[in-house]
């Protein structure tokens, strides 16, 4: 292979790699968002939860309070029906017992719903602190494990510069200025692999005798339609198996 072409191959791994490496970078901020917007939501369905449990428990206090008053009542009106001297005044009494028996009744049936849900609601916040903690522990994790690529990352790039210097000091200087021009006008890739007479890439199918060429990889040759540097994989044919027939004796 013409090692100029062998040196572009390798140039284009390391850019693929390092700019891999630098978008991935680059997007750790919007994975933290999304990170902290995770915990934030588990953090507020906690909050909304314990705000349901305080406004039941505000609930069945103003009930229980009722019901005192409801039941204070009942025990005035009891000790005037004591005292009482007409039929009148005694039918009067009956009514107000009545009516302040059938509130303290409704108000326990309240309280007793009340009681109730309470139970659901302190089930559904201790499933959402238990939620929490769970995506705390993950998101912590995720972090660590961010952080460990992070750094893995920032060694890659170091290490990709220091190769990509060298490889670049042994190329004829207008063999890379090729490269260089492809790479900006595609998107960082100017090598491609030529396959069945097809550019890989753009997928334009070359002249016959441009793909006769790139099979013997031993010049530069670019892409008619992208323009890309081409080269070839020779595909490996298995080698042929010993034949196992049994000889004849001698």
């Amino acid at each position: 292979m013409n090692a100029d072409l062998e040196r572009l191959i390798a140039l284009q791994k390391l850019d693929s790699t390092a700019d891999a490496a630098r978008k991935q970078l680059a997007s750790e901020p919007e994975h933290e968002r999304v990170l902290e917007a995770r915990l934030e939501a588990a953090r507020q369905e906690v909050a909304a939860a314990k705000d349901r449990v305080a406004v039941n428990k505000s609930a069945r206090a103003a009930l229980e309070k009722d019901v005192a008053m409801q039941q204070g009542r009942l025990s005035k009106f009891r000790e005037q029906g004591m005292a009482v001297k007409t039929n009148q005044e005694f039918h009067a009494i009956q009514h107000e017992i009545a009516f302040a028996q059938t509130e303290i009744k409704k108000l326990e049936d309240t309280m007793l719903e009340r009681m109730i849900e309470a139970d659901d609601l302190t089930a559904a916040l201790k499933s959402a602190e238990t939620q929490l903690a769970a995506e705390t522990k993950a998101i912590d994790a995720e972090r660590k494990s961010g952080s460990a690529a992070h750094i893995e990352m920032q060694a890659t790039l170091e290490r990709i510069a220091t190769e990509r210097a060298a490889l670049v000091s042994s190329l004829d200087k207008q063999v890379l200025n090729t490269f260089d021009a492809v790479s900006r006008k595609r998107n960082g890739v100017a090598v491609a692999e030529a396959r069945e007479g097809i550019c890989t890439i753009c997928h334009v199918r070359l002249r016959p005798q441009v793909f006769n060429t790139v099979r013997r990889n031993e010049e530069i040759v670019q892409c008619d339609s992208c323009n890309r540097i081409l080269f070839f994989v020779p595909v490996k044919t298995p080698a042929a198996a010993p034949d196992a027939s049994p000889q004849p004796a001698s």
